[in-house]
């Protein structure tokens, strides 16, 4: 999206303990050429907003959160999608709020910037056959909308399973030297989108969770700098260290509402 904008993107490394991005990297980073600041609240863990909300209204930056993670996640009791100028959300099927299809919404308390987005998402038009900017069609179907709507009193039931499950996996590993829980934040609400932890010789524990008939994944093995698409940028391979070390140790494993205290200590016998 920032590429499209005809904005370069600059990348800036995570913190090893969560995975989340690293504030004093962003203040680092930040140069006369800024316009904004993108920070993700990954996995469903919220990021620490306020150093970020204090770097953005200090040089006058956009505070644009990626909340596609992490529907009803909350930090310093403040729900994501609220803490910035927008953020963006993801309703894809595999989202702890999913449509049965491809959907997203835009969240924003500036009725400027609504409406603006509003024209975007229907061909740039607010009037029938009147296009007053460049557009798409981005318009969420009534179908997507109505089973949104259905799942929505359902989120925050859901979303305390999954941290009772997660709180499940995090007993059961303490045992396991050689698998390690990302950590949570002690003034956030995780809502464990996923459920990640680090190992050694992840591919092969991964390869065996699989023999075994467990569903565990890699979010995500290339880290955006090394992409070959954004090669142009100019960024080192080995640039971002801890962005590295993590993309070769990450492991993803199952977590979703109605995952059983027996299947937990399936998948955390299997590793």
């Amino acid at each position: 999206a920032v590429l499209l904008a005809g904005a370069p993107p600059v990348f800036v490394d995570c913190v090893e303990p969560t995975g989340l991005v690293d504030p004093d990297a962003v203040a680092a980073a930040v140069s006369s050429a800024t316009s904004a600041i993108m920070p993700v609240h990954l996995y469903g863990q919220p990021v620490r907003m306020q150093p970020l909300q204090e770097l953005a209204a200090r040089h006058g930056l956009l505070l644009i959160e990626d909340a596609c993670q992490a529907h009803g996640a909350r930090i310093d009791g403040r729900p994501v999608g609220s803490l910035g100028d927008a953020a963006a959300f993801s309703f894809y099927p595999s989202k702890n709020l999913g449509a049965m299809g491809d959907a997203g919404a835009v969240t924003t308390d500036d009725q400027t910037l609504a409406d603006r987005l509003r024209m975007i998402r229907d061909h740039g038009s607010r009037q029938k056959y009147c296009h007053e900017l460049l557009g798409g069609s981005h318009r969420m179907d009534g179908i997507q909308a109505a089973v949104l709507g259905a799942k929505l009193d359902c989120l925050d039931r859901w979303n305390e399973q999954r941290r009772q499950i997660a709180a499940s996996y995090r007993g059961a590993l303490e045992l396991k030297d050689s698998v390690s829980c990302l950590a949570d934040l002690s003034d956030g609400q995780h809502v464990y989108h996923l459920f990640v932890v680090r190992v050694g010789e992840r591919d092969t524990v991964l390869k065996g969770l699989h023999e075994a008939g467990i569903g565990a994944a890699i979010h995500y093995p290339v880290p955006l700098h090394r992409q070959p698409s954004l090669a142009g940028l100019g960024y080192a391979a080995e640039q971002f260290p801890v962005a590295n070390r993590l993309a070769e140790e990450i492991l993803s494993l199952p977590i979703f509402p109605g995952l059983s205290t027996d299947q937990v200590d399936w998948v955390v016998s299997a590793l």
